[in-house]
């Protein structure tokens, strides 16, 4: 099925929007013809790539580390050291102790593993932690959150505004705030990004 855009213009007709549009009402369309469509306002595209240059800065800030050692394994490692400083005293000797030697298991254990970072991935992630997601509940009883679509047929400019606030909030707190002084900083950066793209 082909898909044409049309303009809205004075007096309320609809205008071809494209040079496909144009060809298909003149060489396919009768003078007279009656034409049926399901229409859907588009959203606008530059807040649509305002949406990218923010991932784009956030990914490119962001750099991929730890994983070698769970926070269960932290937990755990943390919560002896200080069952060790009730009895033997000194907890900050012993902390500074199980950091190191966290440090050096991390190190062991991330020798034969490359990282590396994926864009699709991080779009991903950030649309999950934003909130945008489904919820999958698996055979085993765990649950698995996959991102929604933003395309521009299931969503509307308000929803797409109420999650790229969202995006913006989750790629600060994890992120952005590091380099940056301020959210809005940060935003004009990813203005100035989109600029040059």
């Amino acid at each position: 099925m082909a898909h044409y855009s049309f303009v809205k213009s004075a007096g309320g007709l609809l205008v071809p929007a494209t040079p496909d549009a144009r060809d298909f009402l003149k060489s396919k369309v009768k003078f007279g013809a009656v034409l049926y469509a399901d229409f859907k306002q588009v959203r606008n595209p530059a807040f649509h790539r305002k949406f990218f240059s923010l991932l784009n800065l956030g990914f490119h800030y962001w750099q991929p580390t730890g994983g070698t050692i769970s926070p269960a394994d932290k937990e755990l490692i943390r919560g002896y050291v200080k069952f060790l400083a009730y009895y033997a005293g000194s907890e900050e000797s012993l902390q500074a102790a199980a950091d190191e030697y966290l440090q050096d298991i991390a190190l062991d254990r991330s020798a034969n593993i490359s990282i590396t970072k994926s864009f699709e991935a991080f779009r991903s992630w950030a649309t999950i932690e934003a909130g945008h997601y489904l919820s999958h509940y698996m055979p085993d009883g765990s649950i698995r959150k996959e991102p929604k679509s933003i395309s521009f047929a299931k969503m509307d400019d308000i929803e797409f505004a109420e999650l790229y606030k969202a995006t913006i909030d989750v790629l600060w707190n994890f992120i952005l705030c590091r380099t940056f002084s301020t959210p809005q900083e940060a935003e004009n950066a990813a203005s100035q990004l989109m600029e040059y793209a």
